[in-house]
């Protein structure tokens, strides 16, 4: 190919990308009670905003209301079960801080009741009756209390609820009076029952290895001892995240906890449930791909749901009768889209519908591949036929997941002749508590040692010619994108971090507190695992890294804060080697404005193209 066509082809590829960003999106729905209006985030505007819309199964629905609130973006919504207000999180100045507001469902009354400039505070649930929302301050300093409050939609008043180390409130109990609780750091999340009248708690699991996640209270099936259930997703003292149940009531009552729901290829991943606790939804996460179940709680009847409209379901809703569902499906393919299923016909009724896409594009193959130790490890190959350039890219987390979902970045790199390899390390979630758990602490190590695996795994199966590699990453993604240049040199040909940690000590400095406070389990204890996070840390094997990189990290990052960008570059800067660093302003962690996405995928996509 002559270097105009390899010219021509890397701009059209850089097209295909920003024309798939473009390709806007809905998501995270909330219904009204009577399921028949729908409020959702989506960024038709190119910045994520609240919107409103008829659910109409047959004909033509209206358009989607737009809901103004403040110029940064919106990054959820939910509709109180009076129907008359909808709360909405505001990431502030478009950082990872946020700010919790209410508006009325016309657009009318709009207002922030918590969080400001220098103040994060964390939306939670509606109370069963929709006059009160739950809004949590996490801790604003190491050694202070993490607090939850009642707020009053209409006046903003906060009543006190609950406190504790790094709490978040899940459920509350029809009359108020039990709160369903998790407190602890990444991976070791605990669930208790708080009884506010008797001023108590209990915890709902056994304390051991693992995490609850999601946990739900309803009126107890019929036969079952106790007026009240809770139904968890948890994974406490199990090999995989399944369904529990467990009855409880006042005066201390509690019954077993017991499995309802297991699958051994499968985890459970969300959960939602009627008022009246006789029908749950299941979401299962199948080595990536999302299955549906309806659990009637009465008989134990297991019904899947078949024809989901994609391969990648998520934030489903269940509404407050049982009838219908709505959850958003995605694919390589299509955009996030809104869908609603009828639990009685089973029938699939799409509700928002993304902009037609006129380019074909990759649908990536599941490649299964072993780790230096034998460890079974997978990713999603999207191949660019012909081509013997590749790139290995890395999720953050590390407790997230790699999963055909749709990737402008991956679509526009395999058009420029460089297939993309999204894999899932040790560390990743959905395989099991044991692989989740396998990178913690001195686990590190072996998750770099999955990312040379990952490398070998392309040469092995000719994707890719060895001298071709490059790596990139996002968040703990972008970390593991320096520590495989810094600890594997001479495996990967470039690199591209983003918003990824280059000293953990830093880290642990600058962070938010709350997040600092949360990491001590997967990355090490700043003051007692000072001499292990040291030897992880990329910067300080900075002149191993001989090959060109590429730092992007956002302005208003506090999460991983844009000082692990800045030290990194000045490092290389000063060793003479071959860098490049672009700061995207007014961004925190996510990027969430299209203009900043565009950016980011042109950069990325040259760089590599060029240098691969």
């Amino acid at each position: 190919m002559t270097d105009t066509a390899t010219d021509d082809r890397i701009d059209a590829a850089v097209r295909l990308g920003t024309d798939l960003i473009d390709a806007w999106g809905s998501w995270s729905p909330t219904m009204t009670p009577d399921a028949k209006r729908v409020a959702f985030i989506s960024d038709r505007s190119g910045t994520p905003e609240v919107w409103v819309q008829e659910v109409v199964l047959h004909g033509d629905a209206p358009p989607a209301q737009r809901i103004p609130l403040s110029a940064d973006p919106v990054i959820a919504v939910s509709w109180s079960a009076d129907s008359r207000w909808l709360a909405c999180t505001v990431a502030t100045g478009g950082g990872v801080r946020t700010q919790v507001w209410v508006v009325q469902p016309d657009g009318s009354e709009a207002r922030r009741i918590a969080g400001d400039q220098d103040e994060h505070a964390e939306q939670g649930p509606w109370t069963r009756s929709g006059h009160r929302l739950v809004v949590t301050f996490p801790s604003p300093a190491l050694g202070r209390a993490t607090k939850a409050y009642l707020a009053d939609p209409w006046t903003g008043r906060l009543d006190d609820l609950a406190e504790g180390d790094l709490i978040h409130v899940l459920d509350i109990s029809l009359e108020e009076r039990f709160l369903i609780v998790i407190d602890g750091e990444r991976g070791r999340q605990f669930c208790s029952v708080v009884d506010r009248l008797e001023n108590q708690h209990f915890p709902l699991l056994p304390s051991g290895t693992g995490s609850t996640d999601v946990a739900l209270v309803r009126p107890a099936p019929e036969g079952e001892p106790g007026p009240l259930y809770v139904y968890l997703a948890s994974d406490v003292g199990l090999s995989r995240r399944q369904l529990i149940g467990m009855p409880f009531g006042p005066n201390g009552h509690r019954g077993e906890p017991r499995t309802l729901a297991y699958r051994d290829d499968a985890e459970l991943e969300a959960v939602d449930a009627d008022d009246a606790g006789e029908l749950l939804l299941l979401v299962w996460n199948a080595a990536g791909r999302s299955e549906l179940e309806l659990y009637h709680t009465g008989s134990h009847e297991r019904q899947a749901i078949t024809g989901l409209p994609g391969l990648v379901a998520t934030t489903p809703v269940l509404s407050r009768n049982g009838a219908s569902v709505i959850l958003g499906v995605e694919g390589p393919e299509r955009p996030r889209e809104l869908w609603h299923l009828d639990t009685h016909s089973r029938r699939w009724t799409r509700v928002t519908a993304a902009p037609a896409l006129q380019s074909r594009l990759v649908v990536p193959s599941l490649e299964v591949f072993r780790g230096e130790d034998g460890i079974t490890l997978t990713g999603w190959l999207y191949r660019a036929e012909g081509a013997s350039a590749a790139v290995v890219h890395l999720h953050g987390g590390p407790e997230a997941q790699e999963r055909p979902t749709f990737s402008p970045q991956h679509q526009a790199l395999a058009s420029a002749g460089v297939s993309v390899f999204a894999v899932n390390i040790r560390g990743s979630s959905g395989f099991g508590r044991e692989f989740v758990h396998a990178d913690d602490l001195g686990g590190r190590f072996d998750a770099f040692a999955d990312v040379r695996s990952a490398a070998h795994h392309l040469v092995a199966t000719g994707v890719a010619d060895r001298h071709r590699i490059g790596v990139t990453g996002r968040s703990y993604g972008g970390y593991l994108t320096l520590a495989s240049l810094a600890f594997s040199p001479g495996v990967f040909a470039a690199g591209v971090d983003v918003c990824g940690m280059s000293d953990l000590t830093w880290f642990y400095e600058e962070t938010e507190p709350w997040i600092g406070a949360a990491a001590v389990t997967k990355y090490g204890h700043p003051e007692r695992d000072r001499a292990l996070l040291e030897a992880i840390s990329p910067l300080r094997q900075a002149d191993a890294i001989d090959v060109p990189l590429l730092v992007v990290h956002g302005e208003l990052d506090t999460n991983v804060p844009v000082g692990e960008a800045r030290r990194i570059v000045a490092a290389l800067t000063e060793l003479g080697r071959p860098v490049e660093y672009l700061e995207l302003p007014g961004e925190g962690h996510e990027y969430r404005r299209a203009a900043s996405r565009a950016r980011l995928l042109t950069d990325l996509v040259r760089f590599f193209a060029s240098r691969l």
